[in-house]
């Protein structure tokens, strides 16, 4: 729950929708109304998945082979690898353990195992879908324009003309995509592991030094940089040494020796710690050396 928060607080496609807001006040009523539906969302989530299990303990459990529900048939010859049953025993009754339900099919399939038209099911597929691509533009968004004007503008490129930028921009963006989309058919891990590890990754690497740059005047660039790189070095040093399938993948035998129990998808938790401390530490040591440069000790 805390690298889920944290995380939130430091993903830059987040942040920066806030910053198409005309006013402060918009963009507090803006941020108010989306922890809203964010928290609505976060609590539906799990009774959803309870009322989904009871349902189908109740309804389709102990339910003959040959009278199967109808969202079970039409799911099925969409694509058998969403969902199915085979009859293991012979018979005739569907038994909990003959059910096969991808994790995908679910919030698909639940408008139709409520009782609602098919259509409804249509409407979710379209909402989740506009919510991916929402997700994924501000992302390749982000990524495309840091690439560009944060690194080449600033590093290669100094006497780049807006227009210039705006044509690397667009390059970039569809490198990037491509090169996510590469990714993405290889199926690396499940989604859910994945998105967890995303949250821990950005709680850890940007969290420290945008709170301690906005709230402390003592911030420096050096201790910034040093946060972000320590923060973000534990955690990725903690989410593939403890890792059971990282570990299988490299020959180390035995089970990993968790951190006071947090498992690894949850590493954010100690790159944060470090990442403040380090922040502060690099921060307090570049201050003095500059102010000693300057010979006020």
């Amino acid at each position: 729950m805390f690298c889920l928060m944290a995380g939130t607080a430091g993903l830059p496609h987040l942040l920066t929708r806030f910053y198409t807001t005309p006013s402060v006040a918009d963009t507090r009523s803006s941020v108010t109304w989306a922890l809203f539906f964010v928290g609505l969302l976060y609590l539906s989530v799990p009774a959803l998945a309870v009322l989904v299990k009871y349902e189908v303990m109740q309804s389709l459990v102990g339910s003959s082979i040959e009278a199967l529900p109808t969202w079970i048939v039409q799911w099925a010859r969409v694509d058998s690898s969403l969902v199915s049953i085979m009859d293991v025993n012979g018979d005739g009754r569907v038994q909990f353990g003959e059910i096969r339900i991808g994790a995908d099919i679910i919030m698909l399939a639940t408008p139709e195992i409520g009782g609602l038209p098919y259509v409804v099911s249509g409407l979710v597929a379209a909402g989740g879908l506009a919510a991916a691509l929402s997700t994924a533009d501000g992302l390749l968004l982000t990524i495309s324009n840091a690439l560009v004007r944060d690194l080449y503008s600033h590093e290669v490129g100094h006497d780049s003309t807006p227009e210039q930028r705006v044509i690397l921009s667009k390059f970039a963006l569809l490198g990037v995509a491509l090169l996510a989309a590469m990714v993405a058919t290889l199926k690396p891990a499940e989604i859910l592991p994945l998105v967890s590890a995303s949250f821990s990754l950005a709680a850890s690497g940007l969290l420290p030094a945008m709170v301690l740059g906005i709230f402390w005047r003592g911030a420096t660039r050096a201790g910034a940089v040093c946060g972000m790189l320590a923060g973000f070095g534990v955690t990725v040093y903690y989410m593939t040494a403890k890792s059971a399938p990282v570990r299988a993948a490299m020959g180390l035998a035995g089970e990993p020796t968790l951190w006071f129990g947090i498992q690894p998808v949850a590493g954010g938790v100690f790159g944060v710690a470090i990442g403040v401390a380090m922040a502060v530490l690099a921060s307090l040591l570049t201050r003095r050396e500059s102010a000693l440069r300057a010979g006020n000790p």
